[in-house]
């Protein structure tokens, strides 16, 4: 245990990585919505109005999963810690960030709920589908989806140093034509409907379930990979 609350100390001594530069994309992505939100706002419309801007902090930790392995991991061996506590204290640092962002989303959904919108009747944080079934099920949303991310790009990192470049972009070739396959077969069976109510039936909390199952199943495959993979 020592040893892997080693590795999180590890991965933290660059702070910027998993704190100050998901807040900053944070703040700037908010600023930025608020802004056009004002514009909307003084030109007459009544709201609410509602944005994707939160999903940017989110998508940064594919990078920070990637950097996560290739630049740490060669330096953790070189001090003799094992692959699996630099495995379980990887993880466990993208959990804590992660416990981090959600709590702040959940905390900006309540000023916004206070606020009205930050009085322009406009929304970043509380978007009514994440939000349905109560703030719990927001911030599990928000944890489970960065937990996500940051699991997809350390499991590419991790394809990357055990077979190599091309093996990556074939793992990601084959990833979009099945995707494409998929999408073809639904228009084919003009299930297109079935689809849909699928997902509006699964709601927030049904797919945050999915996505933390899909979440162990890549860092499953990621620690398997992780055994044989050099430094």
């Amino acid at each position: 245990m020592n040893r892997t609350l080693n590795v999180i100390r590890l991965q933290l001594v660059n702070r910027q990585t998993y704190v100050w530069v998901p807040l900053i994309v944070l703040t700037g992505s908010f600023v930025i919505t608020l802004a056009i939100y004002a514009l909307l706002s003084s030109s007459g419309l009544p709201g609410p109005f509602y944005g994707g801007g939160a999903q940017a902090p989110l998508w940064y930790f594919l990078f920070v999963g990637i950097q996560a392995l290739t630049m740490t991991f060669p330096f953790s061996q070189a001090l003799s810690i094992t692959r699996r506590e630099f495995y379980l204290g990887t993880l466990s640092t993208a959990s804590l960030t992660a416990i981090l962002l959600a709590t702040v989303f959940v905390l900006g959904g309540f000023l916004e709920s206070a606020t009205g919108g930050w009085g322009m009747n406009g929304y970043f944080f509380q978007l009514p589908w994440i939000w349905e079934t109560g703030w719990w099920a927001a911030w599990l949303f928000y944890f489970a989806f960065t937990v996500l991310i940051f699991t997809i790009g350390f499991a590419s990192a991790t394809l990357y140093k055990r077979f190599g470049a091309m093996w990556v972009a074939l793992a990601y070739i084959a990833l979009a034509l099945l995707l494409v396959g998929g999408m073809w077969l639904v228009g084919r069976l003009n299930a297109w409907a079935e689809v849909f109510a699928w997902f509006a039936t699964q709601g927030a909390v049904g797919l945050t379930l999915w996505g933390l199952l899909l979440t162990a199943l890549l860092a499953a495959g990621s620690f398997l990979t992780l055994r044989r993979a050099t430094p």
